[in-house]
């Protein structure tokens, strides 16, 4: 027969509850969900709590144990001095269902809301090919068991309920950084989407997301802060800001009305379109900055007699341009 200890455990539901005591026989080598399951089987058979694999790998059985988000198969006893009491009780970040048991919705409406992985259009499945050193930098990130507990500790939305709706959390984070890092990902607004619809900015780099995680996947320094990084780069690197403002590669978008110029394009007589212009033209679409991959601009740009980015009519026309390829209008031509 084992040890008995005190043990305090959360019991209620969405209307409310409170802490009760309870002695449980704790035998040698034992975890905190096998006292749960044996309080279920001897004194409470109406505690709620959800498990699955009892070996770390589903994280279901997540709750805060003596204030600590853990997983409840993965906390010994052996951890805590016999004479401590234990103290477990749900997820303080999601709404209580019943018991040790919360709704972590929110989090599956955030992975809903996470574009999907966007594979490259010319190639079919089973051409895909990545070295090693590339499978090797997102890989830290696959290891996640989604038990919650970084969305569950971070304060962003642990104390601000108003965040929820504009801020997704680290487990997403880490999700957005892995598919940049991805080399055969197609979808190149990572960083954009991860700044303005994830709400990036939101994060200060606390790192509590890194402590709780059982997988130990460092969250803070090998994804939400290279990603921090990377949109700094892109947003506010004065470099690249010179470069857009020198190229005027992202001042203009296609289909909105207005000419290379950034103006309408109208005649004296307010007529929508002039005379004599090839308007059928497939005029190309202005293109960004010729950056790098990590968003910056090459300091070449800057010190090379040319410009270096690429031609406005795009790289598959030949010089001179054959007249009927010309946007223009002939001073003859209604004559």
């Amino acid at each position: 027969m084992g040890a008995k200890r005190h043990f305090r455990v959360w019991r209620g539901d969405e209307t409310g509850g409170d802490l009760q005591d309870y002695q449980v026989e704790v035998n040698e080598g034992e975890v905190v969900l096998d006292i749960i399951h044996r309080l279920q089987a001897t004194e409470t058979p109406d505690l709620a709590c959800r498990w699955n694999c009892k070996a770390g790998k589903c994280g279901s059985c997540s709750m805060e144990i003596n204030g600590m988000p853990r997983l409840g198969c993965m906390t010994r006893m052996s951890t805590f001095e016999e004479s401590e009491t234990v103290t477990v009780t749900p997820l303080r970040t999601f709404p209580v269902i019943r018991d040790l048991v919360t709704d972590v919705n929110f989090n599956y409406q955030k992975a809903r809301e996470t574009p999907a992985f966007a594979p490259p259009e010319d190639l079919a499945p089973g051409e895909y090919r990545m070295q090693q050193v590339d499978v090797e930098r997102s890989q830290e990130f696959r290891k996640c068991i989604e038990c919650f507990l970084c969305q569950n500790v971070c304060h962003v939305v642990r104390d601000h309920e108003e965040n929820k709706k504009a801020f997704s959390g680290p487990r997403y984070f880490i999700r957005a950084a892995e598919l940049d890092m991805h080399p055969l990902d197609a979808k190149t607004d990572r960083k954009d989407y991860a700044q303005a619809s994830m709400g990036l900015g939101y994060c200060n780099i606390t790192k509590c997301c890194t402590e709780v995680c059982p997988e130990h996947i460092t969250i803070t320094d090998n994804a939400i802060i290279p990603m921090k990084e990377r949109v700094v780069d892109r947003r506010y690197d004065p470099i690249v800001w010179l470069g857009r403002k020198i190229f005027r590669r992202d001042q203009l978008s296609e289909g909105d009305g207005l000419g290379m110029s950034g103006l309408p394009q109208a005649d004296g007589h307010g007529a929508e379109h002039k005379s004599g212009v090839n308007w059928h033209r497939e005029v190309p679409a202005p293109q960004v900055a010729p950056v790098g991959d990590d968003g910056k601009l090459p300091i070449s740009e800057i010190t090379f007699d040319r410009a270096g980015g690429p031609s406005p009519f795009g790289d598959d026309v030949t010089f001179p341009l054959p007249p009927e390829g010309l946007n223009y209008a002939h001073p003859d031509r209604d004559k």
